[in-house]
C-alpha cells in the first residue's frame, strides 16, 4: 500500500470516474485502473463497483477511502512542519465563496494579501453554501466564506463578522416614503428574490417571516443569482429586494437614496470561514482571517453577534 495509490482511491470517489480522476491525477486511466487493482489485490477486497454508472465505493470500500483521506491530511503536515520551521508562509490555498459575498468581500482584502504573501497561490472559485460543503468534505476545497451557522457535522465555522440587512426600495414603491422599516413592512409579493439554493433567499424570506412563493399569475417574475440584477429590476419595476450591508458602501448617491434600514435591533447575517475538521495550511489560513479583520469598514469590525437570522 502506498500513499500513491490511496490519492489514486480518493481522487476515483471524488470524481466518481475512473477518466477524471486519472485526468485530474495526471496519469493515464490504465495506469490509475492498475494501481487500484493492485491495492484491491493486496487488500484482498474490491473497493469500487465498476458496474454502477458512475462508479461508487463498495461498503469496505466507504470505509478506506474515508481512512486513506486521513492518511493523506496527515501525510501533508510534514510540509507545514517544515514551514512552520522556516517561517514562511508558502503553498496554495483554494477558497470558495459564495455568491453574495464574492463581489464586496474580496476587493477589500485579496489584493492586499496576495502582495504580503507573495510565496502563496489564493485560488478563488464562486460556489453555492452546498456546494463548498461537499467541496470541503472532499479536499477540493480548503476554506470557504459563507453564512453561518451551518450546524454541519465536520464543519469547523469560525465567525469573521456580522453585517445588516438593508431594504432597496424603488422610488414608486410606498415603502420609499418610510425613513426606516420593520420587518413586517416587507410584502413579499413586492420582495424580488434570488435563485433556489442561494441561502440570502432563505434569509430573506425568513427576515420577512414569509415562505410562500411569488403569485404565478403574474406577467413578469424574474428571480436571479445576482444582487446587482435584483437592485436593477427595482430600479426599473418598482418592488424592493434587500442587501446585506457589504453590497450598499459603493452604491451611487442616487441608488443610496433608495435604502432604507431597519429598525433597531437591525437583523444581520453572521460571515464565516469554514473548513474541515481535519484542515491543513494553518498559518495561512490564520493570516487569510486577520487580513479579513483588518480590511473591514470600521463600523462593521467591532459589532458583535445580534439578532442574527437563520437562513435554514
Amino acid at each position: 500500500m502506498t500513499l500513491i495509490q490511496l490519492e489514486y482511491i480518493v481522487a476515483v470517489d471524488t470524481y466518481r470516474h475512473f477518466a477524471k480522476a486519472a485526468e485530474k491525477c495526471f496519469i493515464t486511466q490504465p495506469t490509475l485502473s492498475m494501481q487500484i487493482q493492485k491495492l484491491e489485490d493486496s487488500l484482498g477486497v474490491i473497493i469500487f463497483d465498476r458496474s454502477k454508472h458512475p462508479v461508487i465505493p463498495t461498503e469496505i470500500g466507504q470505509t478506506i477511502i474515508k481512512q486513506a483521506r486521513v492518511v493523506l491530511n496527515e501525510s501533508k503536515k510534514i510540509q507545514e512542519i517544515i514551514d512552520d520551521e522556516k517561517h514562511e508562509l508558502v503553498g496554495e490555498i483554494r477558497l470558495g465563496v459564495i455568491p453574495t459575498l464574492s463581489p464586496y468581500l474580496l476587493p477589500l482584502f485579496i489584493n492586499t494579501f496576495v502582495e504580503k504573501y507573495p510565496k502563496v497561490n489564493v485560488l478563488v472559485e464562486e460556489f453555492l453554501t452546498s456546494q463548498i460543503i461537499k467541496r470541503l468534505k472532499n479536499d477540493l476545497l480548503d476554506i470557504g466564506l459563507v453564512v453561518t451557522p451551518l450546524k454541519e457535522q465536520g464543519i469547523l465555522e469560525k465567525p469573521l463578522f456580522y453585517e445588516e440587512f438593508y431594504a432597496y426600495v424603488s422610488s414608486l414603491h410606498p415603502l420609499s416614503e418610510q425613513e426606516v422599516l420593520t420587518t413586517h413592512d416587507i410584502d413579499v409579493n413586492d420582495l424580488w428574490l434570488l435563485n433556489e439554493g442561494h441561502c440570502f433567499r432563505e434569509q430573506a424570506l425568513n427576515l420577512c417571516g414569509a415562505y410562500q412563493e411569488k403569485p404565478k399569475n403574474e406577467h413578469f417574475r424574474y428571480e436571479s443569482g445576482s444582487l446587482e440584477a435584483l437592485r436593477k429590476i427595482v430600479d426599473q419595476r418598482r418592488g424592493l429586494t434587500l442587501l446585506p450591508e457589504l453590497a450598499v458602501y459603493d452604491l451611487s448617491v442616487n441608488n443610496k437614496k433608495k435604502l432604507r434600514p431597519f429598525v433597531a435591533p437591525a437583523p444581520v447575517r453572521e460571515v464565516s470561514l469554514i473548513m474541515h475538521r481535519s484542515f491543513l495550511k494553518r498559518k495561512i489560513v490564520e493570516a487569510l482571517f486577520k487580513e479579513i479583520i483588518d480590511s473591514l469598514p470600521p463600523e462593521m469590525a467591532g459589532r458583535k453577534q445580534k439578532n442574527v437570522i437563520n437562513w435554514r
